[in-house]
This record gives C-alpha cells, sequence and structure tokens, in this order.
C-alpha cells in the first residue's frame, strides 16, 4: 500500500462556481453528507479532514471523529494568516502529515498530536492549553516533536532538537513516527527552499532520518524519502536512472508478470492460498542494482546490463505462518533454487520487526527472480512498522492482536504484548533504541552526539549473536568481540583478555556474525588488564568506544598499572634504582669464601635480581649461577658438583645488562609479533632473539630473549608486553623443577612466592628489587575455573 502523495485539498471560497460533478454540485454533495451524517447521529466534521476521516476509518472503525475536528479548529485558528515557503496557506502543512499518518493507520491519538504538532512552535498556542484540552499523552508527543529555539542553543540547536526527540521516542516511539511524516511532507515541498537549504535538509534526512525509519520499520516512508534525496543530493545520476525505470514501465512485463500467474496457478493446484503480485523497486533500489551489475564484468569483460527481473521482486502473500513455508517447498519443488540467496526473517525477524521469507530462484530462460514470502499481517508490518502494531501503551489484551506479526507468536496463545526492553518486537522500546539512550546520556557535547548519532545510525543492520550461558546480544553489523564483552557490562570489557567464538578461540578483534555462540575470556577478578587504545580501532558500538576511551582518559601516563609482585598482601619492595656507570661491568654475584671469583649468569634460566640463585663450579674455576631449583643445575648438583651459596651485589651489573628469556602465550592474529616487538622495544630494551611457535588452536606462543639495562626493567617489560590485544599471559622461561613438583600446598623454599604452574617460580620477595612474576599465570578463563593458577599460586 503506497502513501497518496497529492495535495489535500481544503474548503475555499469559491468552490460552489466549480464544475458540477454529475447532476449535484460539490457543495450539494457536501450538504447531503452532511445531512447524512445528522442523520445517524454522529457530529460533521469539518470539510478540509474529510479525507483524512474516510482514510482514518477504513483502519479504526471507532474513532472519535470529534477530537479530530477540535484539534483541526485549535490548529487552524492559531496557524490563520500564516503561510509556507511555496505559498500556500500554513494549515495544509499539518492536514498533509496528518493524511500521511492515518493512510499509515495511526490511532488517533497520534493524529490529534500530529494536526497540533506545530501549535506550540509557530503559534500562541501553549503546552499547557493542549495539556488542558486534549491531555497528556497529546501534548507529550506535542513537545516531543517542537524544536528547540536557535535563541537558546545557537548552531547545537539541530542536534539538541534530535536528542530531546530520541530522549521522547524512548517513552513513546510515536515521537518519531509524528516527525517521519511531518519530515516527509517538507521532503515532497524541498523544491520551494532555497539550494543550500535543500541541501542542508537533504543531507540530514539521509544521515539520521532514512536510517530511523528503517529502524523503526516504516519502509514507505523510508523508500519515498529515499528518492526524493536522490533526487535532491543526485539529479543528474536521478534523472538517468528514472529514465531507465521509465523504458522499463513503458515495455510489457514478459518475465516477472508471466511468472506470477504460473506461480498462483501452481499454488492454487497444491491448495495453498495466496495473492502473488509484481513488486516494482523503487528508484534508488533500482539504482544501487545498476551499480552492482556495472561493477561485476561478464562474460565479455564488460559490465552487466540491467535485466528485466532486477526491475521487481515477486511478492507472495498468504495467510498463516505454515503457509510461508508451503509457498517456499512449491518454489524450491517447481523451480531451482539458487544457493546462498535463502533467508527466514520469519522465524528469526530481523531487528526492526521486519519478517518476511526471502529466496531466488532461476527460471527456464535462465533468468534469476526474487520471491517473497509472507502473512498479511506480517505485510503490514513491513510496510507500516511500529505503526501497525498499534498504541504502544494499549493495555496488553488490546494489542495481544498485534503481536503474532511481530514475534510469530500464535494468537490467542497469551503471549505479553510488550516483552522484553531489549527484545526487537518490543514497540514501546526497541533493543536499538535502548543502546542509543544509553550512550547519549554519556555524550554532553552537542558535536560529539551530532557525530556518534550519524556514524551509529550508517550502520546496515543488526546481528543476533548468543552467550554460552544463552544470553541474546543484539550488535550492529560489523561489531567484534570487544562489543560483546562491553555489552556484558563495562567491568566485563574492562577485563576481557580472549574470545571464544563458536567453540574456537578468537581474538577480540574478530568480527562477529549473525547467531555466532561467544564467550568472553576474562582475566581474574581484581586484576583487570584494562583496554587498549588498539581496542577503538575495531570497536563499533558507542558504549563500548565511550568507555575504553573513559578509561584510557583516565590513565594518562599511557598504560594501565598491572601489578607484578605477590598477591598474597606481603608488602613490595621497591625497585632499585638504575644502576650507576660506574657499577656496569662489575660481577653482579658474589661467591661466599671466594671474592674474586669470576661467575657466569646461566642462559637456561637467566637469572637476575633479586632470585634466588645457587653457583656450581664449572671450567676454569669460574662458577654457574642458576636460579635455584633450575632443572640444569640440579643436573649439575646430582653429578657431584657441590653448590656454593651465592649474593647479589648491589649496583653491579653485567657490561651488556642482564640477559632474560620471555615467554608470551597469545591468541593468534595478524601483526601479533609487531605488536609485540614493538612493545619491547618502547621499553628502551632490545631484543636478542625471537622464536614463534606454530599455532595450536588459535593459541601461539612467542618466546624473547631481550637484553635488559638494569634488573629493575623487567616488571615493566612484561606489563608492556601483557597490554597487547591478544596476549593473555607473560611468564619468565625456565620453570625451576622442584617448584613444579612441590604441588600446590607446597611451601616454596626460602619463603619466596610461588606463581602458578611453576612459572617464575623460587623468586623471594624480600630483595631489593621487585620480583619478576608471570603476569597471570595459567589463566583460569581457559580451564573454566575461578582459581588463580593450576598450583594455586598468586597472580599479578
Amino acid at each position: 500500500m503506497a502513501i497518496e502523495a497529492g495535495p489535500i485539498e481544503t474548503a475555499q471560497p469559491g468552490a460552489a462556481s466549480r464544475r458540477p460533478l454529475g447532476r449535484l454540485s460539490r457543495s450539494a454533495l457536501t450538504r447531503a453528507g452532511r445531512a447524512a451524517l445528522l442523520a445517524t447521529g454522529r457530529a460533521p466534521v469539518p470539510d478540509a479532514i474529510e479525507p483524512i476521516v474516510q482514510a482514518h476509518r477504513r483502519h479504526h472503525p471507532q474513532a472519535d471523529l470529534a477530537l479530530l475536528a477540535r484539534a483541526y479548529r485549535l490548529a487552524e485558528e492559531g496557524h490563520r494568516g500564516q503561510t509556507r515557503k511555496s505559498g500556500e496557506p500554513y494549515i495544509t502543512h499539518p492536514l498533509a502529515v496528518t493524511m500521511i499518518l492515518a493512510q499509515l493507520g495511526a490511532e488517533t491519538t497520534t493524529l490529534v498530536a500530529s494536526l497540533l504538532h506545530d501549535t506550540v512552535e509557530d503559534t500562541e498556542v501553549t503546552l499547557d492549553q493542549v495539556a488542558a484540552d486534549f491531555g497528556p499523552e497529546v501534548a507529550y508527543l506535542v513537545d516531543g516533536v517542537t524544536k528547540l529555539e536557535k535563541v537558546d542553543f545557537g548552531a547545537a540547536a539541530e542536534a539538541e532538537t534530535f536528542r530531546k526527540m530520541l530522549v521522547a521516542t524512548g517513552d513513546d516511539v510515536r515521537v518519531m513516527v509524528i516527525k517521519l511524516a511531518d519530515r516527509l511532507h517538507n521532503m515532497r515541498t524541498i523544491r520551494h527552499m532555497k539550494p543550500a537549504s535543500r541541501v542542508r535538509i537533504a543531507k540530514v534526512t539521509r544521515d539520521v532520518l532514512i536510517p530511523l525509519a528503517e529502524r523503526l520499520g516504516i519502509q514507505v516512508l523510508k523508500t519515498e524519502l529515499e528518492d526524493i534525496v536522490f533526487a535532491t543530493l543526485h539529479p543528474e545520476e536521478y534523472a538517468r536512472t528514472r529514465a531507465v525505470v521509465a523504458a522499463h514501465e513503458a515495455r510489457p512485463d514478459e518475465l516477472l508478470q508471466p511468472f506470477a500467474g504460473t506461480l498462483a496457478r501452481q499454488l492454487a493446484e497444491a491448495g495453498v492460498p495466496a495473492e502473488v503480485t509484481v513488486r516494482p523497486r523503487h528508484c534508488v533500489s533500482v539504482h544501487r542494482v545498476m551499480l552492482k551489475r556495472a561493477a561485476a564484468a561478464g562474460p565479455d569483460g564488460r559490465p552487466q546490463a540491467l535485466q528485466p527481473a532486477d526491475f521487481g521482486r515477486l511478492l507472495v502473500v498468504v495467510e498463516e505462518n505454515a503457509d510461508c513455508y508451503a509457498v517456499l517447498g512449491e518454489l524450491h519443488t517447481c523451480w531451482t533454487p539458487l544457493p546462498g540467496e535463502f533467508k527466514d526473517f520469519v522465524a528469526a525477524p530481523k531487528f526492526n520487526l521486519y519478517q518476511s521469507l526471502h529466496t531466488a530462484v532461476q527460471l527456464p530462460g535462465g533468468e534469476v527472480a526474487e520471491v517473497l514470502v509472507r502473512t498479511r499481517q506480517m505485510h503490514r508490518v513491513a510496510e507500516f512498522g511500529v505503526v501497525a502494531l498499534g498504541d504502544p501503551h494499549q493495555p496488553a489484551d488490546r494489542t495481544a492482536a498485534a503481536a503474532p506479526a511481530a514475534t510469530g507468536t500464535p494468537a490467542g496463545s497469551g503471549a505479553p504484548a510488550g516483552g522484553d526492553e531489549l527484545d526487537r518486537t518490543d514497540p514501546a522500546r526497541p533493543g536499538w533504541l535502548s543502546r542509543l539512550l544509553a550512550w547519549q546520556q554519556e555524550t554532553p557535547d552537542p558535536d560529539a552526539f551530532w557525530t556518534t548519532l550519524r556514524d551509529t545510525l550508517a550502520d546496515d543492520g543488526e546481528i543476533t549473536v548468543v552467550t554460552e550461558e544463552g544470553d541474546t546480544l543484539h550488535l550492529p553489523v560489523g561489531a567484534s568481540c570487544v562489543d560483546a564483552a562491553y555489552l556484558l557490562g563495562e567491568e566485563t570489557g574492562h577485563r576481557c583478555i580472549g574470545a571464544r567464538v563458536n567453540g574456537r578461540l578468537a581474538t577480540l578483534s574478530t568480527v562477529l556474525r549473525d547467531g555466532d555462540m561467544v564467550a568472553v575470556l576474562t582475566a581474574p577478578t581484581g586484576e583487570p588488564p584494562g583496554p587498549s587504545a588498539d581496542w577503538l580501532e575495531h570497536v563499533r558500538t558507542p558504549a563500548a568506544r565511550l568507555a575504553v576511551e573513559r578509561w584510557l582518559a583516565g590513565r594518562p601516563a599511557a598504560a594501565p598499572e598491572v601489578e607484578t609482585g605477590p598477591a598474597d598482601g606481603r608488602p613490595v619492595p621497591q625497585p632499585l634504582p638504575h644502576p650507576p656507570a660506574g657499577a656496569r661491568g662489575r660481577a653482579p654475584v658474589a661467591v661466599a669464601g671466594r671474592p674474586d671469583t669470576p661467575v657466569r649468569l646461566a642462559r637456561c634460566c637467566t637469572p637476575v635480581p633479586p632470585d634466588a640463585v645457587t653457583g656450581y663450579p664449572i671450567r676454569g674455576g669460574a662458577v654457574a649461577v642458576h636460579r635455584t631449583g633450575c632443572p640444569v643445575g640440579e643436573r649439575m648438583r646430582e653429578d657431584g658438583r657441590g653448590p656454593l651459596r651465592l649474593t647479589w651485589v648491589p649496583g653491579a651489573a653485567p657490561p651488556n645488562g642482564y640477559r632474560v628469556a620471555l615467554q608470551a602465550e597469545a591468541l593468534n592474529r595478524p601483526r601479533l609479533l609487531a605488536d609485540l616487538t614493538a612493545a619491547i622495544s618502547g621499553e628502551g630494551v632490545g631484543i636478542f632473539s625471537a622464536d614463534v611457535e606454530a599455532p595450536r588452536d588459535l593459541r601461539v606462543r612467542h618466546s624473547y630473549t631481550i637484553e635488559l639495562p638494569g634488573a629493575e626493567t623487567l616488571p615493566a617489560v612484561m606489563r608492556a608486553m601483557l597490554r597487547v590485544p591478544g596476549v593473555y599471559d607473560v611468564y619468565r622461561a625456565g620453570a625451576p623443577r622442584e617448584d613444579v613438583a612441590a604441588g600446590p600446598a607446597a611451601d616454596p623454599p626460602d619463603g619466596a612466592a610461588e606463581v602458578a604452574a611453576g612459572r617464575n617460580g623460587g623468586d623471594p620477595a624480600d630483595g631489593a628489587v621487585r620480583p619478576s612474576w608471570g603476569m597471570h599465570g595459567r589463566s583460569a578463563a581457559f580451564s573454566g575455573g575461578s582459581s588463580s593458577g593450576a598450583a594455586g599460586g598468586p597472580q599479578g
């Protein structure tokens, strides 16, 4: 059903002198109609709103026409003497807007508010007067669409007006419905505006109003707005497309109409009652197909031309949901379906209430025809969106009749008409609107709000993903695992370190698809690694972006502070300052009883202060320094080399610094090696060697040998590596064997804190430098437990 675009005639002086209509003049017919109304006991209505009344009665036979008449009289009196840019009386605008809404099937309250929608803004009528005469509900709708004054808001008036309308729409979606009808009539008469104003209004319509019409499911408004915007902003391309459409319409349809007749006969023979029609594409839709054809080269290498089937689709309207699938069975049995073209929006409605079966079949001549299948009620919702669901504030028993169309719930099932706040079929508060209202509260700046609003509405659609716990998440197309994490809560987002998509490990930057199953993997409670600035590159939802930016803004010192010391409440020693230049080159370890004995730091366990270390004699009279419990050192002990007691020399350091072996466990992704090496180099540390193991189940291990200028820089390097997206654990290589064997109940030697799974074990906590613990140990998020590691040790 299309919305009529013709002008609405109002009573004009001299109407009686017009050409007679049959035997009776127009005035005589009007008097006869008024007499008929009086005879039935129904009060007459002004002639100007008679077309509106007729359109309204088709949807609401018992409508309160007296209320409409009172609203018209107040609007006509208030706007009397005002004219539009076209020179027409101003009252023609609210009449036209109300006619659009009446054709959509809006209820009486919406029509009353539509007649009065400009009175508070442009006349002497006040909002209190509207509330007193027509009730608070009408006053709320009128106030919701009333613009804010530029005198009060300046350049921010337009952005703040849309913010005000969005907030009002959150309580009553009819506010935006009236605004869309208002904009449609303004676009129909946009030719009377100045060129600069036409461009500005058309761009705002394109960026904000058309996406809102799409999200509310009001397809008839959306398509007409798209065509007018296209003609306004791109008149030459519109003229070319319009000429192509006109040329096609001038030729007889030798493809879709015969196919529609054949399909109708086939369905009748199968006993499926159905109405089959050809649904032409509107101008913008044809233009999109033209661009798609032009971009795809044909067999001869030239751009493809439009085919007859590109100008329309078949629409099959049936009575029951089950008939939709019966039609689909006949289509796929009698014609060849195209793989990948079938979409079931009946079982899984789109975010804007839309329900239909989509398929495409190949005809005998090789042409491809698209077919849409839906019930009558689905068709109403597909065309008129939330308007077809009636008053969102009606009791459930009055709106239950509209619920099956949007939810697929059988009539009479007793299902509530409203639903959960994030239910996409809730007419009072769609899920996308709830999210808009949530982030707009955190964006007080008008320019930032306006930019974010346009970017958000530019998203093509919405996807639905489910968590492994069964929760449903609604996200925009292109959303990543980071967006899903923040949708579960800001704290969950800050602590996320990875994700599992459809049972397989995935990076946080992974783009989710409709129907995916997602599990967000988080760091242990109380130890959030915090978001990285890199996350801003792959977040799509404003809420996630605002949360990440707010977290980063609260920590301007480049990086979050991640503790690497003991987590058992013991005091953490402060790091030593960098060693003086004169101390570099001195032996960092002293052998008890052998003051001038040369020492060599073992490469297997790379000890650094304040690790607990043990010395073993080697050739040449030197002493090898191993971390206590190092497997290599233990074999030397078993070979009969007596251990020597060692102490770290304060301020001393090897000539080239300390060499340390680190390992990073991460979720594999592109540029991970580059990001890790950049993080290490950013701390002023040299990389002696690097090794990357082959990925296993999307997990990968990177091993680095680095040269530290001083032992105190090791915790900062490990923190920097852990902040790289995808990295969920950083630890030192060469776990001491006895630490692993000791088990979770054993106390580490010399009072050192144990790191989970033997990682970084044997580091005493009472040295002058903070021990370099493994950053997370074995992450509980991957094992499904809540403890801090396999060995029960603390995690930093």
